[in-house]
């Protein structure tokens, strides 16, 4: 099994949760490690470990990024890292598996489901390089991680925030030396 490890440069976790009830806010983690076992022949013996620091949280807002790593939300001085790693894979069809894995937000581990893509190997441009990608996506909710922070909509009901987080993941690997 080929282990690959995590191009920080060429990786993102994206974000997606409801603002308000009525449109989407959009975030990213920049600063992403880990490792992958891969072989496209046999991706059900696939394997990951990945971490995110939480204090590369980007929204394009100061004010909000500095409050989602405040106590209200990611408490980025208790809590610095998410974190996951996976327990099995299955479900292959063509480029396309299921990776399941604890992932750790908040202090907190629950089981998710990455709904993951695979693309390439291919060749680099440099000379001998080969990268591999993978796309994942997977839905949370943020209460069930300890992060209940909100505000209620009296006039109109509802919250600020929403519950169900859309996570989504970018990422470039590389061969292991």
């Amino acid at each position: 099994m080929a282990k690959w490890i995590i191009d920080p440069d060429h990786s993102v976790a994206t974000f997606t949760v409801r603002h308000m009830m009525v449109t989407d806010v959009h975030g990213q983690f920049n600063k992403i490690s880990g490792t992958i076992s891969f072989d496209p022949a046999d991706p059900v013996h696939s394997s990951a470990e990945a971490e995110i620091d939480v204090s590369g949280i980007w929204t394009g807002i100061s004010k909000r990024d500095e409050h989602l790593r405040s106590p209200d939300f990611f408490d980025v001085g208790k809590y610095p890292k998410i974190t996951f790693t996976s327990t099995r894979a299955e479900g292959i069809e063509g480029r396309h598996f299921k990776l399941f894995g604890d992932l750790m937000i908040h202090g907190v581990t629950r089981q998710v489901v990455l709904h993951m893509e695979y693309a390439g190997p291919v060749k680099g441009t440099e000379e001998g390089e080969i990268i591999i990608g993978f796309t994942a996506a997977v839905g949370i909710n943020r209460e069930d991680y300890g992060m209940t922070w909100n505000v209620a909509l009296v006039e109109k009901g509802g919250v600020v925030v929403g519950r169900e987080v859309r996570i989504a993941l970018d990422i470039e690997a590389d061969p292991a030396e």
